[in-house]
């Protein structure tokens, strides 16, 4: 007998739980949270995460392990960007104290969306070298799903 749930394709809506963590933890985790909606083919979710998910039906639950690299693409050097104090003034808080680690968000040029930056380093005249890496990108990851929905 062959089942009548739904089953995921390239273009479907979703209400899942899902996890996404690397070697240092969790990076989201809607568990014992509400669930995410989304919609495949928008951006949501990085497109190998999206493959892991295509064909699945719907209540399933299942864990998947990505390569180093393979989720969010290999660590780019060039990512990791020096800004000036005045840029940094003109685009946000004048009086931001900036501290290692600290994750920034920026608006994207077209204003219409944000993205980050983890502070690696502040120098003595109060610029901030960024790094805008994924936070997952050049590692391993794991993504843990269940699926609730799908339209």
């Amino acid at each position: 007998m062959t089942s009548s749930l739904p089953r995921v394709h390239a273009s479907s809506f979703l209400t899942l739980h899902y996890r996404l963590s690397g070697p240092a933890g969790d990076i989201i985790n809607t568990f014992g949270d509400k669930p995410a909606t989304l919609s495949l083919g928008t951006g949501e979710l990085a497109p190998a995460v999206e493959q892991c998910l295509i064909g699945l039906e719907e209540g399933t639950r299942q864990t998947f392990a990505l390569p180093a690299g393979a989720a969010f693409g290999e660590r780019n050097p060039d990512m990791q960007q020096w800004l000036a104090r005045k840029v940094l003034t003109e685009m946000g808080d004048p009086l931001e104290d900036y501290r290692l680690g600290d994750v920034v968000q920026f608006p994207t040029p077209d204003g219409r969306g944000q993205f980050a930056g983890v502070v690696l380093q502040v120098r003595g005249d109060g610029g901030v070298l960024f790094d805008f890496n994924h936070p997952l990108a050049g590692h391993p990851v794991t993504f843990e799903v269940q699926l609730l929905g799908v339209l």
